[in-house]
């Protein structure tokens, strides 16, 4: 009888909303892209593509697309934020919070077993063999991203010109990032309100109109996606709320200079202003986790990396990695393992708590600006210049894979890291040359090439050649 009931309450909501996809059809499908969800944004936003707009009609191209874009100018992860998008135009607020709360839902549980193994193991035989044929992977799937976001947005010479002077700016002069996005957006924006064709939306084909949303939407806003101040206000009030109480409880009842209020407060500050997606974020967090704060080293870093890389889930959840890093360390009354397990979780919290808020303050505003021409050149823009970052990332980590030293450059305005030559690692070389093989020219599955590094970096060690 209560199942019957319910298949009852979902086919009305389903009607309510404008579409025959029930709730609970929406939790399958859902689940099924949190699962496949592996090899980071462009992968995750392949699948949801795929299944989404491809397989099941839920939403069209130019649709996907437009919130795609948006999702990619806002701090945080662009997948997992699409994902929260797409379910609130399907299931409204509820179906947002299930459909980006499962995207996570599989990494927060693959991630935290991983930390236990790697803080339990992580120095002994044959999990550190493990993670050096990560880290060889990781850094030619990373180059990989650069190649596949630059073919898409790097179409003109003007847009190669942003990329190649965001990268020399945050790579050689450490401009912070939300500058450099700042002014590509104005440049794109103006740019595109003259007219200029190098700065036009980007055309996609392929695009199905009778997709489900499409046909619930169509040229009237229902009143879930229709933006008003009331709503804004409920939004803004509810999810900041959930982010800000347990922030200021931390710094009231343990002090600014304890762990977890530090943890806190550096990824409140960074789901703030790390924008561009997981690769623009992981540059940023990496080099103040590492440099600033000391919670682990470089290596440490790219081994997190690794574990985000091999389990599904967005990129970004490395950073509960380095949160429960960061409390096992400095783990005060608690024990290591306890501390930690809440070090990575409060940083998981304060990640994405504000993701939902960005998507339920700011998509119904969205929805109204579709096919604006001014917006498409700043979004456009954007990723030109996110490839730039994407780039300065593949670089940091390139130089801490294959080199065993770096030195610091610090002249003429400059500031960046520079390899000792003599430290090459001639076995991490070879791994990812072979890495970048697979995928560039034989086109093997990221998953197959993962799990042939880190075969590789095991029998290196063993064999005593790394």
């Amino acid at each position: 009888m209560d199942a019957t009931m319910n298949k009852v309450a979902e086919a009305d909501a389903s009607r309510e909303a404008g579409h025959d996809i029930s709730f609970g059809e929406a939790f399958r499908v859902w689940l099924r892209v949190a699962i496949l969800s592996f090899g980071g944004p462009a992968g995750q936003i392949a699948v949801m593509h795929r299944i989404l707009v491809e397989e099941k009609n839920w939403i069209s191209e130019s649709r996907f697309l437009h919130a795609l874009n948006y999702c990619m100018l806002l701090p945080g992860p662009e997948a997992q934020q699409l994902a929260t998008y797409i379910g609130w135009l399907l299931h409204r607020t509820a179906g947002g919070i299930m459909a980006g709360g499962l995207f996570i839902l599989p990494g927060i549980i693959a991630i935290m077993g991983l930390s236990y193994i790697y803080a339990a193991y992580g120095n002994v035989g044959f999990i550190e063999a493990l993670f050096f044929g990560l880290k060889a992977a990781v850094l030619a799937i990373v180059v990989h991203a650069v190649v596949r976001v630059g073919k898409r947005a790097l179409r003109n010479r003007v847009m190669i010109a942003l990329a190649a002077i965001a990268f020399v700016a945050i790579f050689f002069f450490n401009v912070p990032f939300p500058i450099i996005v700042i002014a590509a957006g104005v440049i794109g924006y103006f740019g595109a309100r003259s007219g200029r064709p190098e700065f036009a939306a980007i055309e996609h084909g392929g695009g199905k109109n009778s997709a489900a949303v499409d046909s619930l939407l169509g040229e009237e806003l229902p009143d879930h996606v229709r933006p008003s101040m009331a709503h804004a206000l409920r939004v803004s009030s509810v999810w900041l709320l959930l982010w800000v109480v347990p922030v200021a409880a931390l710094l009231i009842g343990l002090g600014p200079a304890n762990v977890f209020s530090q943890i806190a407060l550096f990824f409140s500050k960074m789901a703030m202003v790390t924008f561009g997606g997981a690769y623009a974020v992981l540059a940023y967090v990496a080099q103040q986790a590492v440099e600033h704060y000391h919670w682990l080293q470089p290596r440490e870093m790219l081994d997190g990396l690794g574990m985000a890389e091999t389990t599904p889930g967005p990129l970004i959840m490395v950073l509960q990695f380095v949160g429960f890093m960061a409390a096992y360390r400095d783990p005060g009354t608690l024990s290591p393992m306890w501390a930690a397990t809440l070090g990575g979780l409060l940083a998981t919290w304060v990640t994405f708590i504000p993701c939902f808020l960005w998507i339920f303050l700011g998509a119904p505003y969205v929805e109204t600006l579709r096919g604006n021409k001014g917006l498409a050149g700043a979004l456009s823009t954007i990723t030109a210049a996110v490839v730039g970052v994407i780039l300065n990332l593949s670089i940091w980590f390139g130089l801490h894979t294959l080199f065993r030293q770096t030195r610091p450059v610090h002249s003429f305005g400059l500031s960046f890291d520079m390899p000792v030559w003599g430290s090459l690692d001639i076995a991490a070389f070879v791994l990812a040359a072979a890495a970048a093989t697979a995928i560039f020219r034989l086109n093997v599955g990221m998953l197959w090439v993962l799990a042939g590094s880190c075969a590789a970096g095991v029998a290196l060690r063993f064999a005593g050649l790394a």
